[in-house]
């Protein structure tokens, strides 16, 4: 501080001025620094995004469904970074931000079967520019409140204009049946800002227990409807179905066109 007092210009009625100035310079390369940081996690979103809407649309050609009922994506707002960092006794900064926070980019991927969550998670893994970093899986070990989900951390690369950049992410897959338990969980618990007992957490918990059977029941029709031939038929059917309506939309050849006159 002492040499920048010394330096030409920063005469005492000149100082004030000159320190608002770097302040708001200062200010300024933090914004542009946070929102560049923020750009990157939104481009990782949309890469994540587009290999799981890959998968299921490759996916629906196999198995004539599409395993994925949803996709949500949500960026951590700044306050929640603010308060994470602060709680953890982290360095405020976008570096720190960047090494400590593997949940600034978040992805909530909704399957309709247990097996279809394992299933896009296995293929989504093998994919060799993505990395896994972390995985907890709720699903066979559920949280003392009943929460199931499989969680993965993964790093994933995007391409800027003059540099690649490795980015982190958090994918929760869920079935339908565990994320609208979540959601009302969720409601209860923080929403309404209720006080909860031990009796209202039991109930919970059966309620998520009552989800997970009823997972278990849907994931065994399935199993059995698959091993039924007929099905297997049926599906055949359906992709030459779809080869022709997909043949019956090209435009005609000149050869066609001419016959056809």
């Amino acid at each position: 501080m002492s040499d920048y007092l010394n330096l030409p210009g920063n005469e005492p009625g000149n100082l004030s001025v000159n320190l608002h100035q770097d302040t708001f310079e200062w200010a300024l390369q933090k914004t542009y620094d946070f929102a560049r940081l923020m750009s990157c996690y939104r481009c990782a979103m949309m890469e994540i995004e587009t290999k799981l809407n890959v998968l299921n649309e490759e996916f629906s050609l196999s198995f004539d469904r599409q395993p994925i009922s949803s996709i949500r994506t949500r960026l951590k707002n700044p306050l929640s970074i603010h308060e994470k960092m602060v709680r953890h006794g982290w360095p405020m900064n976008t570096e720190s931000m960047e090494a400590n926070l593997n949940d600034i980019a978040g992805i909530r991927v909704i399957c309709s079967f247990v097996e279809d969550v394992y299933m896009l998670a296995d293929a989504l893994l093998k994919q060799d520019d993505i990395t896994l970093i972390e995985q907890k899986d709720y699903i066979a070990h559920p949280k003392p409140n009943g929460y199931r989900s499989l969680h993965l951390i993964v790093e994933v690369p995007i391409f800027l204009e003059h540099e690649k950049r490795m980015m982190k992410a958090e994918i929760q897959l869920r079935t339908i049946a565990m994320d609208s338990w979540a959601s009302l969980e969720h409601q209860l618990r923080y929403k309404k800002e209720n006080a909860f007992d031990t009796e209202m957490a039991d109930e919970i918990r059966a309620c998520a227990e009552l989800s997970a059977l009823l997972d278990k029941k849907m994931n065994s029709l399935k199993r059995r409807i698959d091993a039924n031939p007929q099905n297997e038929r049926n599906r055949m059917q359906s992709e030459l179905d779809r080869f022709h309506n997909m043949m019956g939309d090209l435009p005609a050849s000149s050869s066609e066109s001419k016959e056809n006159e």
